[in-house]
């Protein structure tokens, strides 16, 4: 995961440079060159704005434990677009007075198909200032989202966890109520038996006593002396 921001964050530092590098040379170029340079750095722009999109959604994917490093990477990204963009709008009007001028300071006699392409320039510079900026508000947006995202997340897996040691806890009452059960079952095992060997307390033994005979006094069934 964090392999995969690396590699946008290269193309990133990469992209910006290649920008920073462009804006700057726009003023001392010839008006044609200069056409071509801008509408290439609005194209990188776009590019470098995908490229942060990607990389937000890189960070969203890294573990909580590890995310706070590359969010502060993207913060500086971030600022650093901002600064392009505004460096690019500030040469865009620069390049756009030039033009201006061109047109209207030969010697007066400026045609109105002349005027007519300076207004068409100034419009479509003024329409690509606005989708940069609606662009890094959806930018800002999606950011907020993902953070708010996050916290549901984070909340979810709180919660996640403590129902998880309510029914750890709830599964230790069970197994204890389940030995106690056996160890009160085995009780009255042992006690049913023991009530089961003794002898019924409702009988009573009569001890054997011969009948003696009826003239001899001795028992009957005993043989007697000679």
């Amino acid at each position: 995961m964090s392999s995969d921001f690396e590699g946008y964050e290269q193309d990133f530092a990469v992209l910006t440079a290649e920008i920073t590098n462009k804006i700057a040379r726009v003023p001392r170029l010839p008006p044609d060159e200069k056409k071509q340079v801008v509408a290439n750095v609005e194209k990188q722009l776009e590019e470098a704005k995908e490229l942060l999109e990607q990389m937000d959604l890189e960070v969203r994917e890294i573990p909580p434990q590890s995310r706070g490093m590359y969010s502060n990477r993207m913060r500086s990204y971030k600022q650093e677009m901002g600064k392009l963009e505004a460096d690019f709008k500030r040469s865009r009007i620069a390049y756009s007075d030039e033009v201006r001028n061109e047109l209207l300071g030969d010697d007066g006699n400026s045609s109105e198909n002349q005027l007519i392409k300076l207004r068409e320039e100034r419009a479509h510079l003024l329409d690509n200032t606005e989708r940069l900026e609606r662009s890094s508000r959806r930018l800002e947006a999606g950011y907020q989202i993902a953070v708010e995202t996050e916290q549901i997340g984070q909340e979810m897996l709180e919660n996640l966890s403590h129902d998880r040691e309510k029914i750890q806890r709830a599964r230790e009452r069970l197994r204890e109520t389940d030995a106690n059960l056996g160890k009160s079952s085995r009780v009255l095992t042992g006690m049913l038996r023991r009530i089961s060997s003794r002898p019924s307390s409702g009988l009573h033994t009569v001890p054997w006593e011969p009948s003696p005979c009826c003239t001899c006094g001795v028992p009957a069934h005993l043989p007697t002396r000679p």
